[in-house]
C-alpha cells in the first residue's frame, strides 16, 4: 500500500525544486537520503524532509520495514505566488511574484510481520 508525505508551499520555485526531485526520482529512500545530503543546492534540504517523512510515515502508520521501501512517485508542483515590490528607480515600485512549491512523495515496500502479542500465565489482574 503506497504511503505519502506532502509539504504545501515551500517557499522555492517549482523549476529549481524540479531538477533536484528529478535526481532521486525511482530510488531507494535510503539512497535518496544519502544522494540529497549530499546535493548543493537549497532546494534539497526541502526534498530530503519530504523524502524522510514519507519514510517515518510508512515505518510508524503503516508498519512497513524502513530499508526496504522505494520512491514511486515524486512530484512539484506550483503553489500560490505571493506578489511583492522592489523599489526602482525615480520613485518607482516593479511587482514581481515570489514563487512557491508543493513537493508529494509516495513510497511503497514490504510490510512487516505483525508482532505476536505475549502471552502471561497464572493470575490475570482485574
Amino acid at each position: 500500500m503506497p504511503v505519502q508525505a506532502i509539504a504545501k508551499g515551500v517557499r522555492m520555485s517549482p523549476r529549481k525544486v524540479g531538477v533536484v526531485a528529478q535526481l532521486v526520482r525511482g530510488r531507494s529512500v535510503a539512497d535518496a537520503l544519502i544522494i540529497l545530503e549530499h546535493t548543493p543546492r537549497r532546494s534539497a534540504e526541502a526534498v530530503r524532509k519530504v523524502v524522510a517523512s514519507a519514510q517515518a510515515n510508512a515505518d510508524h502508520n503503516h508498519n512497513m520495514k524502513p530499508d526496504s521501501l522505494q520512491i514511486i512517485e515524486i512530484s512539484v508542483t506550483p503553489g500560490p505566488r505571493l506578489k511583492r515590490y522592489r523599489p526602482a528607480a525615480h520613485g518607482r515600485a516593479l511587482p514581481f511574484q515570489r514563487k512557491t512549491s508543493h513537493i508529494r512523495v509516495i513510497v511503497d515496500g514490504e510490510v512487516r510481520a505483525p508482532k505476536k502479542p505475549v502471552k502471561t500465565e497464572g493470575k490475570e489482574k482485574a
